[in-house]
């Protein structure tokens, strides 16, 4: 559990150092060029920068271990820091998505200039390796906080390359695509905004297990002879993990030490095939069976 916040902190850091750095040199190339598809860019390299603090601080308060007060744990600071992050992500695609319908109504032209596809190569170069580390962090550990950063990263990459069409475009006379490339930015980060968002309030309202999981779980207990009924399934996240609690219905005839072994086989069998389950909980009741043997 500690490499796991030490490589999701180590991926927030790297993402504050590199996304500060593009937001310095985006920003004073889009003051000197106008380019509203840059300035569009810097607005999402600012809100990456915030991002990846927050990042960093949510993964430092999920990190701290259960206490009497947080008895499972701090795991949901994840998605209370990658909501506040979305929230951050939709105002800023406003203002991009603003300032670059006022360039397209009043055909502002940009000036120009090579930094504009220098600091383009620098971004897709920067964000490209931020993508690849933060994709693998994401995939080894199912973190929402690092997942939506690996996502912006992504994004980013995809953002930036269409800012290099819209710079040699102008070289052409064509000028409109660059105001046009600002609103789609705008519209992409407000996007993905949404999307981090629904994920984090699902798991904030106690989102249960799929279903398909659910029934892999079922398929598990199933496998049991002794289980002769199961009832009062419920599931409830915890971080990017769940709480699973459910009855299960033996023989009444075993003995309390018999059918409350089944149950302890069963809990470790189940945390063992399922890493995204992290407590599982069992109640056993006692059924009637006609003819049964002790």
């Amino acid at each position: 559990m500690d490499k796991k916040y030490s490589d999701i902190k180590k991926s927030s850091i790297l993402g504050i150092i590199g996304n500060l750095f593009l937001l310095i040199i985006k920003g004073i190339i889009s003051f000197i060029s106008g380019s509203m598809a840059m300035l569009a860019d810097t607005f999402n390299s600012a809100s990456d920068v915030i991002s990846s603090y927050i990042t960093y601080i949510g993964n430092k308060i999920s990190s701290q271990k259960a206490d009497e007060d947080h008895n499972l744990g701090h795991g949901k600071a994840e998605y209370i820091y990658s909501m506040l992050i979305s929230i951050i992500m939709f105002l800023l695609s406003f203002s991009v998505i603003k300032s670059s319908l006022i360039s397209l109504i009043t055909q502002e032209k940009f000036k120009f200039s090579y930094w504009l596809i220098i600091v383009c190569i620098i971004t897709i170069a920067v964000k490209l390796f931020l993508f690849l580390y933060t994709n693998k962090v994401s995939k080894k550990y199912n973190n929402i906080l690092i997942k939506a950063n690996s996502k912006d990263h992504f994004n980013d990459c995809i953002i930036t390359s269409s800012n290099l069409i819209s710079c040699l475009l102008s070289q052409v006379g064509i000028y409109f695509v660059d105001a046009l490339l600002g609103i789609a930015i705008g519209f992409w980060i407000a996007l993905n905004a949404i999307k981090i968002f629904i994920e984090s309030y699902n798991v904030l309202m106690d989102k249960s297990l799929d279903e398909q999981k659910k029934e892999e779980v079922l398929s598990v207990i199933k496998e049991y002879p002794e289980i002769l009924k199961v009832n009062h399934f419920n599931s409830t996240p915890i971080g990017y993990q769940y709480q699973v609690s459910f009855t299960i219905f033996v023989d009444g005839n075993l003995s309390t030490f018999a059918s409350h072994d089944i149950a302890n086989k069963l809990e470790k069998e189940i945390d063992k095939k399922f890493p995204e389950i992290y407590l599982t909980v069992i109640h056993v009741n006692p059924i009637k069976v006609k003819n049964s043997s002790k």
